[in-house]
C-alpha cells in the first residue's frame, strides 16, 4: 500500500497531531505523516514532531507571502492531503486551489452550529442537548465545508468546559481517522 503524504497544520498542543501519527503507524492506514506545519513557536504538538522524527516548519503568518513559503515546503515534501488540526488562521482561496479537496478540518461542534471560536462556551451559554466533532473539507468560508463525518454526544447538566472538550476530543480521535479513510475511498486518491 502507498501512503498518501500528509502534512499536519497545527498552532497549539498537537494532540489529534498525535493521535493521526500513531494511526500512520498502521500499516493499513492511508496516509504517513511527513510534515507538520505550525504558526506558534511555542506549540505543544511539535514535540510529537521531533519525537517522531518528522519534519516541521514554522511559519510566520504576519509575512505577507506565508502561504507561498507553505506551499514551496508542501511541494519539496510531495505533500498530497492537509490535515488541520487546531490550526488558527484562516487560508486563501488561491492556497487552498493547490489542494481541492484534499484539505480537511477538525472543528469541535456539530456544525453548522458554533462555528469558529469560543466552541464551548457557546454551546453551554446556549443551552445544548448534543455536541461532538465534525471532520469537513475546508474551503474559503469559515468552517464552511462539506462535511465528511460527525461524532456527537449528549450534555450533561454537570459538564463545563473542560468536560466538554474532553469528550469532544476523544470523539475527535475517532473521527478523523474514519475521515481520512473516507475522503480517500471516496476520491479514489
Amino acid at each position: 500500500m502507498v501512503k498518501k503524504k500528509t502534512c499536519i497544520f497545527i498552532s497549539g498542543n498537537g494532540s489529534n497531531l498525535n493521535n493521526l501519527i500513531k494511526n500512520s503507524r498502521d500499516y493499513v492506514f492511508p496516509i504517513s505523516v511527513s510534515l507538520v506545519i505550525s504558526d506558534n513557536p511555542s506549540a505543544g504538538g511539535i514535540k510529537f514532531a521531533r519525537k517522531n522524527s518528522i519534519p516541521f516548519i514554522l511559519i510566520n503568518t504576519k509575512t505577507r507571502s506565508y502561504e507561498n513559503k507553505i506551499l514551496q515546503n508542501l511541494r519539496k515534501y510531495k505533500i498530497s492531503i492537509i490535515c488541520l488540526a487546531g490550526f488558527m488562521k484562516i487560508l486563501s482561496k488561491k492556497f487552498l486551489s493547490n489542494f481541492r479537496y484534499k484539505v480537511l478540518n477538525i472543528h469541535p461542534s456539530l456544525l453548522p452550529k458554533f462555528k469558529g471560536l469560543n466552541t464551548y462556551y457557546r454551546i453551554i451559554k446556549n443551552k445544548e442537548k448534543k455536541t461532538g466533532c465534525t471532520v469537513h473539507l475546508v474551503n474559503e468560508k469559515l468552517d464552511g465545508g462539506k462535511i465528511i463525518v460527525q461524532k456527537s454526544f449528549f450534555i450533561s447538566e454537570n459538564d463545563d468546559e473542560k468536560k466538554l472538550k474532553f469528550k469532544t476530543q476523544r470523539l475527535e480521535y475517532a473521527a478523523y481517522p474514519e475521515a481520512i479513510i473516507k475522503l480517500l475511498r471516496y476520491t479514489n486518491s
